[in-house]
């Protein structure tokens, strides 16, 4: 697991849940998209800058058009409502969860 920061925010029509399509900044570890199911407490214009957790390690997952390279790490609360793991503070891009 490691902290990276959102470069990028979008909407992905056409899949079953509502989701974004975002665009990491994990510093050496490259820059990775991934599809987050968090439309219910963040507006796209919110997560340009934001640093949040995610797996890097895992291969690409296909869903619907677009390749996942990163899973990004959050709670699930009531009605399945997910809110994003983050640093309390700003951190260098790549740092290794302990």
């Amino acid at each position: 697991m490691r902290v990276g920061t959102v470069l990028e925010a979008k909407d992905f029509p056409g899949v079953r849940n509502p989701a974004y399509q975002l665009l990491i900044d994990f510093g050496e570890h490259g820059i990775k998209k991934s599809s987050a199911q968090i439309t219910d407490l963040y507006q796209l214009k919110d997560l340009i800058g934001r640093q949040v957790i995610a797996v890097v390690n895992f291969p690409p997952k296909q869903i619907a058009t677009f390749f996942s390279e990163c899973l990004v790490l959050g709670l699930v609360g009531e009605n399945k409502v997910i809110t994003l793991l983050q640093p309390e503070r700003p951190v260098p891009n790549g740092l290794r969860v302990a």
